[in-house]
């Protein structure tokens, strides 16, 4: 059986602009997700799934204006990323697995009538979520991620990046984060992305995460995606894109998800200048932008 460990709590003491206190729910026998939850608890649901190799201090530049909007924000660190506890061994994450913690942890908070955030991997099983527990979500937000199904190949920006995750002796989270955004990031915000990842053996999940994303269409999970897209476009509930300007992997991605979304017509969609991490550059936009998209959708 693969070794679990938690990052100390000291190292997450007084990191700037996340204030919020933390939450740990079981997903696996042994195994706790850490999330933020913050708003009324009565207040409509945002559901904000971060991506690779960042965590939910992504979100702490959103939560506020999401909260003085009376929203329930909620925030997941995924299993291996951030206050979640993270397998040693590399093995023990796959695509299904993510799945199937991310659908424990709202079933078991019994989350309904959910508006979606997702970024990067957070849309990757985000979308998938959606086709499955279709009956919870109520709306998405689709931002720099894709569904992909091995049929288009991948631009080399992602190859490139997937080889160094590999390979990095080093694997810099901070310096990843610093290098997907337009404005470089503060030394304190880089220290802050690196505060989940201590030493190499806290860095399995995130390090394996970019061979998961299927790029052969013969992949079990590129299939499965495959079937995911052909629920999607039947998706007739609203579904909002909103994409960085100068993200070079994802970049193009948006105009996919309107053409072949039903819910995605006569959207606002929205081009923002900023890079992959988008949430970090644009965070208070973006929960305005979500505020909009719920007051017109609902």
């Amino acid at each position: 059986m693969s070794k679990i460990v938690r990052t100390p709590d000291d190292r997450f003491s007084n990191l700037i602009h996340y204030p919020f206190d933390p939450h740990y729910l079981e997903v696996e026998e042994g195994l706790s997700m850490h999330y933020v939850e913050e708003g009324p608890k009565d207040g409509p649901i945002v559901l904000l799934l971060h991506g690779e190799p960042s965590w939910s201090y992504l979100y702490r530049r959103m939560i506020p204006g999401l909260v003085e909007h009376n929203f329930r924000v909620i925030a997941p660190d995924l299993i291996g990323f951030g206050k979640s506890d993270k397998w040693v061994d590399k093995q023990a994450y796959s695509y299904q697995n993510h799945l199937n913690w991310l659908t424990t942890f709202i079933e078991q908070l019994d989350l309904n009538e959910i508006t979606l955030f997702c970024q990067d991997w957070g849309g990757l099983l985000g979308l998938r979520l959606i086709t499955v527990l279709g009956d919870r979500f109520s709306r998405v937000v689709a931002a720099n991620t894709a569904l992909p199904t091995g049929n288009i190949p991948m631009p080399d920006s992602f190859m490139q990046w997937r080889e160094f995750s590999q390979h990095s002796p080093d694997f810099d989270i901070g310096k990843v984060l610093d290098m997907g955004t337009v404005q470089p990031l503060a030394e304190e915000v880089i220290a802050a992305y690196n505060a989940p990842f201590p030493s190499e053996e806290y860095k399995a999940g995130a390090r394996i995460f970019p061979t998961l994303v299927p790029i052969d269409e013969n992949d079990k999970e590129a299939k499965n995606n495959q079937q995911a897209w052909e629920k999607l476009m039947q998706w007739e509930k609203p579904f909002l894109t909103i994409f960085g300007d100068e993200d070079r992997i994802m970049k193009g991605a948006e105009a996919v998800f309107q053409k072949l979304i039903p819910g995605a017509r006569n959207q606002k969609h929205q081009i923002l200048h900023a890079g992959h991490f988008i949430q970090e550059e644009k965070g208070e936009e973006l929960a305005d932008l979500i505020v909009n998209f719920y007051q017109e959708n609902s």
